[in-house]
């Protein structure tokens, strides 16, 4: 399994490519911005896209999102709670004064019991609100991997003081929905560097008493 991990746009949020080598077929989470590095990867690898993920609807997630859809005519799958979020793009663009990107349309509600299929390997999500109200994660078993969004990173969390943040709900989502999987999972988070279930239980502070 091909499986690039991007940095992209202002925020560099980890854009994530997975491809399977035998069908060509790619899954592209996260597509934040810097559209064009996202099909150079694509290109390089010679693969097609057939689903767009979105773990949350902040415009660093998200804002290349309809480009790509318009490009690959790959469904787009996000949790419907946070299209409240992309309702308002402009005013996120207007923090970070950059240009409002198109709002992307959710084709499929990703909500728990949602699962794709890339060659051998099942991309299964799970919500975890907390950072947003539609914030999830998706857990690939074989790949022994979980793209956390922004609910958790390496030593700590995702902040909840935005529109749609809660830190209860955030808390209990890594505890009873993340920290339950292997402890040798490697957690590639919306930002900055991976780490694994067993790196936080161990030394995340703000999880200390979970």
């Amino acid at each position: 399994m091909v499986h690039v991990i991007l940095p992209v746009g202002q925020l560099r949020c980890n854009c994530s490519i997975f491809g399977d080598e035998q069908s060509h077929e790619a899954i592209v989470i996260d597509p934040g911005d810097d559209l064009s590095k996202i099909t150079t990867a694509l290109d390089q690898h010679q693969l097609k896209v057939k689903a767009i993920v979105i773990t949350h609807g902040h415009i660093d997630h998200v804002a290349g999102a309809a480009k790509l859809r318009a490009l690959t005519g790959a469904p787009v799958y996000m949790n419907e709670k946070d299209e409240e979020q992309l309702g308002w793009l402009d005013v996120q663009a207007g923090w970070l004064n950059m240009e409002t990107p198109d709002r992307p349309e959710i084709d499929t509600p990703a909500t728990d019991g949602v699962s794709l299929k890339l060659g051998h390997a099942d991309f299964n999500i799970i919500l975890t609100p907390g950072h947003t109200e539609g914030s999830l994660a998706v857990w690939i078993p074989q790949e022994k991997k979980l793209i956390a969004g922004d609910t958790l990173f390496r030593e700590s969390v995702g902040r909840t003081d935005l529109p749609g943040g809660d830190s209860h709900k955030l808390l209990s989502s890594i505890k009873t929905r993340l920290l339950t999987l292997p402890d040798e999972t490697a957690v590639i988070p919306g930002h900055g560097l991976p780490t694994t279930i067993a790196h936080e239980k161990q030394f995340n502070p703000f999880l200390r008493g979970l």
